[in-house]
């Protein structure tokens, strides 16, 4: 079963280190809009929020080519916190017939986001997060 899963939640969750296990030591891929914003040489991060729609753009179409190409999984890692962002990849796993699952990462680890997201940003991502449980 070709399987296509959404890794969400706030920043410093853990998303990206999930999907690094889950990815079995990268044999399959793991996308974020967080690729576009480091470096492929340094692996230096640094947010540009003037490019954040070129970023949802490029991990929207590299998400498409790996499903293309018949990957058996392919992991997305990025907030979602709002259901808009999460629709062009619904659209995308019926399409490409794929399975598709919503994973929920939370920070029961207590580690600090990265991206120096503030408390207070993420307060207001917090409050728009909406889970489907049924």
């Amino acid at each position: 079963m070709k399987s296509l899963i959404l890794l969400r939640g706030l920043p410093g969750s853990g998303k990206s280190t999930l999907a690094k296990v889950l990815c079995e030591h990268g044999k399959y891929p793991v996308l974020s809009i967080d690729d576009f914003f480091t470096d492929a040489e340094t692996a230096e991060y640094k947010f540009e929020f003037d490019k954040n729609h070129l970023a949802y753009k490029q991990c929207e179409e590299e998400t498409k080519n790996q499903l293309k190409k018949n990957c058996e999984k392919v992991f997305v890692a990025n907030t979602f916190t709002l259901d808009w962002e999460m629709e062009p990849y619904i659209k995308m796993a019926s399409k490409y017939n794929y399975k598709l699952f919503v994973v929920s990462v939370e920070n029961y680890h207590g580690h600090e986001n990265i991206h120096l997201v503030s408390h207070e940003q993420i307060e207001k991502m917090a409050a728009k997060y909406k889970v489907k449980l049924y």
